[in-house]
């Protein structure tokens, strides 16, 4: 039988000097919703790591009396205690105070101000403490993705831990392991959270240590597979006939191998750690006070749902998003380590 399909090689593989991570990143940046949502998450963590420029009562630049100061960077017992709001407007030229975009801190309490909506001075209008919303959400980035990048970490560091032992070794490991994952899997994990958290004091790592330490069944079951699958291939059996050890063989060539499937679930868990989150500071388990975190904000809103809409609205909208992002970004990634999909588009 005659056919006009002509076989030869992939041609994105037989290309020359062409890393597996290269043909990753070649393959994410054609789903363009993925590469615009890795932009967005690019852009979170800007506004979480510059966040003391972003808002604070405090200016980034003061010059006065001929001298230079920079209090965001520093505190001066000069100025300590100092209103540098008050001080920015008894000055006189050439006397200057650069304040950040949003002048105010997410401490900040001016009770004159609680519950206005947005407005010229408070784009985000204020809480019922009279505190900027809009500094407390950029502030609060740094809450969510924090408690989201750690947390992710710790379970995965043990999940790859025991599903490659469980997958390398088999016998006793694997299913002492195993059974160990149907235990853990057997307890509704939001509930499971919240008991840990509640009989510990309230704190960022208390949380950071529940959610890692309970979503690790996941990437243990994930990492097994992957290793069953490539602990009978020839280059596992050729390291081992070199003598290379367990650990080296683990560690240095097969986990590279299984790694790829292991951060796709990752990008997901940070969505559903920062999502946990969230919802365990709605309930108050929470980041204490006056820590500033979005579903604080959130729970606020339980009082003034009736009129305070913009409490509501711009923290349960930047939780939406910010989840839609590393949700897309996932399938992204997905898609990308998915071989059946490598080719050209």
């Amino acid at each position: 039988m005659r056919s006009d399909v002509k076989l030869g090689p992939d041609p994105l593989l037989s290309k020359p000097g062409r890393s597996y991570w290269g043909l990753v990143w070649r393959q994410f940046r054609q789903d363009r919703l993925a590469l615009a949502a890795l932009i967005g998450v690019l852009l979170l963590f800007l506004v979480a790591i510059f966040a003391p420029l972003l808002a604070n009562d405090k200016p980034i630049y003061l010059r006065m009396q001929g001298r230079s100061y920079f209090p965001i960077f520093k505190n001066y017992h000069r100025f300590f205690e100092t209103d540098f709001k008050a001080l920015a407007d008894s000055l006189a030229a050439p006397d200057l105070a650069l304040f950040p975009p949003v002048p105010y801190s997410p401490t900040e309490y001016d009770l004159t101000q609680a519950l206005k909506p947005p407005n010229q001075y408070h784009w985000l209008g204020t809480d019922d403490r009279g505190r900027d919303i809009l500094a407390r959400m950029i502030y609060g980035a740094r809450v969510s993705l924090s408690v989201g990048f750690v947390a992710v970490s710790i379970y995965v560091l043990i999940g790859v831990i025991l599903g490659s032992l469980a997958g390398y070794y088999g016998g006793v490991p694997d299913v002492f392991i195993s059974r160990a994952i149907e235990v853990m899997i057997c307890f509704p994990t939001f509930f499971l959270i919240i008991t840990i958290v509640a009989f510990l004091p309230p704190s960022i790592y208390n949380i950071m240590a529940a959610i890692g330490i309970t979503g690790w069944t996941g990437v243990a079951r994930l990492t097994r597979g992957e290793f069953l699958k490539l602990r009978s291939r020839e280059f596992v059996e050729a390291t081992r006939a070199l003598g290379a050890s367990d650990l080296r063989a683990i560690f240095r060539h097969l986990l590279p191998n299984a790694l790829a499937p292991v951060l796709v679930v990752a990008t997901f868990g940070v969505a559903d750690a920062i999502l946990i989150e969230s919802s365990l500071s709605f309930l108050g388990f929470g980041v204490p006070p006056p820590t500033p975190s979005w579903g604080d904000i959130l729970s606020q809103s339980r009082s003034y749902v009736d009129f305070a809409w913009w409490l509501t609205t711009f923290p349960g909208a930047a939780i939406f998003l910010t989840i839609t992002m590393y949700n897309l970004v996932g399938e992204g990634f997905r898609d990308a380590v998915d071989p059946r999909l490598k080719q050209d588009r």
